[in-house]
């Protein structure tokens, strides 16, 4: 063999395998950024997550793929290896069954927006926010601080509280002896001025009217709907109002007392 084949088959072909690879690799990068810059329904974190997901598994494949050719040109027999290979993948998937499960439930979880960073969810009867989004575990933190870490393939149903708009509901009782249309034209009056008070609705508040006849008095119902996140923060908002509201309007909230006889 010539010392110019020799330059060409051990040298310049490798080289020429080394930059395609690179060249594709950068390709499919710019492909998956800009295809994402399009999609303005997944979050900052979302995105970063799927690209570096679907950029990882095609450096893999190119980098496999390149070797083994680069391997061919030095007379290497990669059909051996390929053999090789798939003989200790199949024992490797047999032993790693329940880590395979929970990256591909992962890949699942992102990719269909089951969820992400930021939401509230219910897990298995464990309610709290997305902390930590991976493609083997996911993270929720509590109320009260309790951090749940569980394994995507271990999570079979998922109740999201953050995709939608939440409702907040308040329910107000007041007194039998009470004029309800009074007290009706007083909360419609409220909620009129709450509507410009409140930053966090997303639709007007309604007073839906009496929904309740019950034993201490009757109960009216106000509700609107709201960011997600933000309902209980406006529910306090409502009934802070509502009994400043009816204490200026002399309107009485029925509650519990004991009268106590003295048997003299």
């Amino acid at each position: 063999m010539s010392i110019d084949m020799f330059l060409i088959k051990e040298i310049v072909n490798p080289i020429i395998y080394i930059f395609v690879g690179l060249l594709l690799y950068g390709i499919i990068k710019k492909v998956l950024k800009r295809s994402y810059d399009h999609t303005s329904k997944l979050d900052i974190k979302k995105k970063k997550t799927v690209i570096t997901l679907i950029s990882n598994i095609a450096k893999y494949v190119i980098a496999i793929i390149v070797i083994l050719m680069i391997l061919e040109v030095y007379g290497v027999n990669t059909g051996a290896i390929l053999a090789s290979l798939g003989i200790v993948g199949l024992v490797v998937g047999l032993a790693l069954q329940d880590l395979i499960k929970d990256f591909v439930a992962g890949a699942f979880i992102i990719f269909d927006n089951q969820y992400s960073i930021g939401d509230t969810v219910t897990i298995e009867n464990f309610k709290g926010e997305v902390i930590a989004l991976g493609l083997k575990t996911t993270k929720l933190k509590a109320a009260n601080g309790d951090i749940y870490c569980i394994a995507n393939g271990q999570i079979t149903d998922v109740i999201n509280h953050s995709q939608s708009d939440n409702m907040a509901i308040v329910d107000v009782d007041v007194a039998y002896e009470e004029d309800l249309d009074k007290v009706l034209e007083v909360l419609n009056t409220l909620v009129k001025r709450l509507d410009d008070e409140i930053s966090d609705l997303t639709g007007p508040i309604e007073v839906l009217g009496v929904t309740n006849l019950g034993a201490n008095g009757v109960t009216i119902r106000i509700t609107v709907n709201t960011i997600s996140g933000k309902q209980f923060d406006v529910e306090r908002i409502i009934r802070k109002e509502v009994k400043n509201t009816f204490d200026k309007e002399k309107i009485s909230i029925p509650y519990s007392q004991v009268v106590v006889y003295n048997g003299k």
